[in-house]
């Protein structure tokens, strides 16, 4: 049923079904152990892709039934984040409201007792043109360049910890902290500022729900937590794809971005605290998880980019003591 492949100083990868390693195995040794769940599903596309995903109303039935296995497994105030893409209809230029029909099913389920925390928004302009039939080929829609982000848990207070995301100030913050002086009073939205509101220096302002992996505005400097990579999935100068590449290894095509694993590790869990990713690809996650100094538990169902993410942990920088299991053949 399950099969560890290798494991670090920190974690471990397991190679098989997600919902049966986690509905035995998992549920076995770490029930109510894991802090944070974080992980990007097959989405719901309409062509089939070699990762594996199904379409309607067979995804819907299996999206939710994670509900209560994840559930199980997150901590009193642990945090599930779940990072998903839009659904379209097929052969139809309409938007599919099934993401969000999954979202309904997750925290709704009856076994589960999720609620939605926030909702994050992923906006990369490097995305290729898609749904590609109505936006390069018809014409008839604009790209899609985002992805939704939801963070859940079975209480309404998480463990979370906004001062540890902090981002960089504004070059104008900047120049009212050295000044000590900005219009204060009454605002036209009838807020009062008084004159003291903005002149401590708490090390950054407060992060805040949507991330922009590219600027939006090339006038104005992204200001993303200073633990969030500002890079797309186009940038290849990272260790894994140098090495994929030196290696004649494909990487995987649908890799979850490390900004946004290390975003939440540093903001939703504290050192030793125990992350899983129980889709995990190239496991990004457990190579952010390695770095950030937690515990972690990864899955993946196909053997082959299971066995290509050991590329990530043989960074020298990261000192993961790699130990390779390959009884089983992979």
């Amino acid at each position: 049923m399950k099969s560890e492949l290798y494991r670090t100083k920190y974690g471990k990868l397991l190679v098989g079904d997600s919902v049966k390693i986690s509905q035995s195995y998992l549920r076995k040794h770490y029930k109510n152990k894991f802090n944070l769940i974080i992980t990007s599903p097959p989405f719901p596309l309409n062509n089939k892709k070699q990762y594996g995903n199904l379409q309607g109303k067979e995804y819907y039935n299996w999206f939710i039934s994670l509900a209560p296995i994840f559930s199980d497994l997150l901590a009193d105030d642990g945090s599930l984040v779940i990072e998903i893409g839009n659904a379209w209809e097929p052969e139809r230029p309409v938007q599919s409201l099934l993401h969000l029909e999954c979202l309904f099913g997750l925290v709704n389920h009856p076994d589960a007792g999720l609620r939605l925390i926030q909702e994050f928004i992923c906006y990369n302009p490097s995305r290729l043109p898609s749904p590609a039939q109505w936006v390069t080929v018809n014409r008839l829609r604009t790209v899609d360049s985002y992805t939704h982000v939801w963070w859940m848990a079975k209480s309404d207070f998480p463990k979370a910890d906004n001062s540890k995301v902090l981002r960089p100030y504004s070059k104008s913050m900047e120049r009212l902290l050295q000044t000590q002086k900005f219009n204060s009073g009454k605002r036209p939205s009838e807020h009062n500022i008084s004159p003291s509101a903005f002149t401590k220096d708490n090390g950054g302002s407060i992060a805040h729900n949507l991330f922009e992996l590219e600027d939006i505005d090339s006038n104005r400097e992204v200001r993303l937590p200073h633990n969030v990579l500002s890079f797309s999935n186009t940038i290849s100068n990272d260790y894994y794809l140098k090495k994929c590449k030196q290696s004649g290894i494909t990487p995987h095509p649908a890799r979850m971005n490390s900004g946004l694993i290390n975003f939440f590790t540093e903001f939703l869990t504290d050192e030793n605290d125990l992350i899983l990713d129980p889709f995990a690809g190239s496991n990004t996650t457990g190579y952010c998880a390695e770095k950030y100094k937690r515990q972690w538990i990864a899955i993946e169902a196909n053997e082959k980019y299971a066995s290509d993410s050991i590329v990530r942990f043989e960074d020298p920088e990261l000192n993961s003591k790699l130990k390779i299991n390959r009884k089983d053949g992979m």
